[in-house]
């Protein structure tokens, strides 16, 4: 009777095994598409290697692509997030904007990086999504960043005043709707077009998904700075779902 007792629990023991095996929580993937149609920049190996790093130490995998094709309803669902990294021009045809469409309607994400703003300026619904489109820059530069919203992981860690070297965007077509989380102050360089509001980062819900673009991001060196790593870091969580808002009453 002993003998049948020590193998039915030691049987309990290897079923509870297998089945919380089976309910292991599904590692989220994201997709980083750095397709170009216009200015190319330099810093595009850099950023989807420095993604592909963050992934490795933060328990998310990463798929990096140039191909538009793969913007299908039965790839698109394989990603808690697609990540456009430093894309210009046209990259998708109508029927894959409406696959995207879709995915982020089923509640996927977008997040933008520097001239992901860049992009797609005939699709207004883009535009919407991605918070702005660009409108010029300046030559490069140092300027001071105010951070107005530290709650949030792209911003928790970073100083009030945030002094960095970057290709200053000018914006236009800005989404008001959207939760701005830094401003760049137009005193501190030169070629400013957007006066005291002028968004450098910010997120929102939109259409039933998530949106964060980050305006930074446009120097190479920046995918080595570990605080510029945290800031985009802080992005692809909130992208993939890892950090939600706290809801306002």
């Amino acid at each position: 009777m002993k003998t049948l007792t020590t193998f039915l629990t030691l049987m309990l023991l290897i079923g509870a095994t297998v089945a919380n095996a089976g309910h292991k929580p599904k590692v989220k993937r994201v997709l980083v598409f750095s397709k170009t149609k216009g200015f190319r920049h330099d810093c595009i190996p850099a950023a989807k290697l420095a993604i592909m790093k963050l992934g490795e130490e933060n328990g998310f995998k990463v798929d990096t692509t140039e191909d538009a094709s793969v913007f299908t309803p039965s790839n698109l669902k394989n990603y808690a997030a697609v990540i456009f990294s430093c894309t210009t021009g046209d990259v998708l045809d109508s029927t894959q904007q409406v696959a995207f469409e879709n995915y982020i309607h089923k509640g996927g994400a977008w997040m933008g990086i520097h001239a992901a703003t860049d992009t797609e300026y005939d699709w207004p619904w883009y535009n919407k999504l991605a918070g702005a489109w660009f409108l010029s820059h300046p030559a490069q530069q140092t300027a001071t960043l105010r951070v107005i919203d530290h709650n949030h992981p792209a911003t928790k860690d970073l100083p009030d005043e945030w002094i960095r070297k970057d290709e200053w965007y000018n914006f236009r077509n800005l989404n008001p709707d959207v939760n701005v989380l830094i401003k760049i102050d137009e005193s501190t360089y030169n070629g400013g077009k957007n006066g005291d509001n002028h968004p450098m980062c910010w997120y929102h819900d939109f259409e039933g998904g998530r949106a964060f673009y980050t305006e930074l991001g446009h120097v190479k060196e920046a995918y080595q700075d570990p605080v510029f790593l945290k800031h985009l870091l802080g992005g692809i969580e909130y992208s993939i779902g890892n950090w939600k808002p706290t809801k306002k009453d």
